[in-house]
This record gives C-alpha cells, structure tokens and sequence, in this order.
C-alpha cells in the first residue's frame, strides 16, 4: 500500500496494528500446529482452564476488532458482556493461582524457630548447674557428714 492512500498521522498506528496482528498470527500457528487433545493432555486442570480462557479471549477480542472495522460499535454490543464475563473468570482463575503459591506455615519449623530465637546459652549453663546442684547432697547436709 502506498503511503499516499492514507493520512500521515495514523501510520503509527497502523504500524502498531500490523505488529500485533503478526504476533496474534505467530501465536495462533504455535497453538493450531498441535492437535488441541494433545495439548490438553499434557496440561494440568488449572493451565487447560488457562489455555480456555485465553482461547475464548484472544477470539472475542478478534470479533470486537471485527465489528470495529465494520464501523459497529463494540461498546453497544453483546461481545463487552462476553470479554468481561471471560475477565471475571480469568480473575477467578488468578487468584487460584496465587493461592497456590501463597506461603504455608509450618509449625514445627515455625516452633524451632522461635525456641531457637529464644535460647540464651547463659540461661543453659544456669539449669545445669542448677540441676547439678540439686542431685548433690544439700551443703548443710555435708557439713554434718564432715
């Protein structure tokens, strides 16, 4: 296309558009090259709703895309209802995952830890020699025994 066929100031977002058509593209033929079966097979449940979620995204996004380019306009359409559905979804989906990851407590390691905080190697020498001492006859004992 010549660059006379067109207003100068969109070229940047055409630019723009051209590349992220190509990348929808790259991505597209990554997915499509592998059977959609063997891809989920190979898929925990989690990443399989991933891969739903995005698919369902990635195509009602094309058709608000669509609908632009037919001078419709999106906002008035069912297609917002439906990617703010999958959104709401996807939400829900994140926060799985991020509980998932979300640190465990483990008390045995969490008690270690604080009995470990807590120890004072003046305190031991002091209970066993307080434990020595007690196993001892008592001083006044030994005193008489003399």
């Amino acid at each position: 296309m010549a660059a006379e066929d067109y207003p100068h100031e969109i070229d940047e977002q055409l630019t723009g558009f051209d590349s992220s058509v190509t990348s929808v593209k790259t991505i597209l033929e990554q997915l499509m090259s592998m059977p959609r079966n063997d891809l989920l097979q190979k898929l925990d449940p989690l990443d399989q709703a991933k891969l739903d979620l995005m698919s369902a995204y990635t195509l009602n996004s094309l058709f608000w895309m669509y609908l632009v380019t037919q001078g419709i306009n999106p906002r008035e359409h069912g297609i917002k209802q439906e990617l703010e559905r999958i959104r709401t979804y996807m939400n829900r989906v994140k926060e799985i995952t991020e509980k998932k990851k979300a640190a465990r407590l483990d008390k045995g390691a969490a008690a270690r830890f604080v009995r470990s905080a807590l120890y004072d190697p003046d305190d031991k020498d002091s209970k066993k020699k307080a434990a020595s001492t007690s196993s001892e006859t008592p001083p006044s004992k030994r005193s008489k025994q003399k």
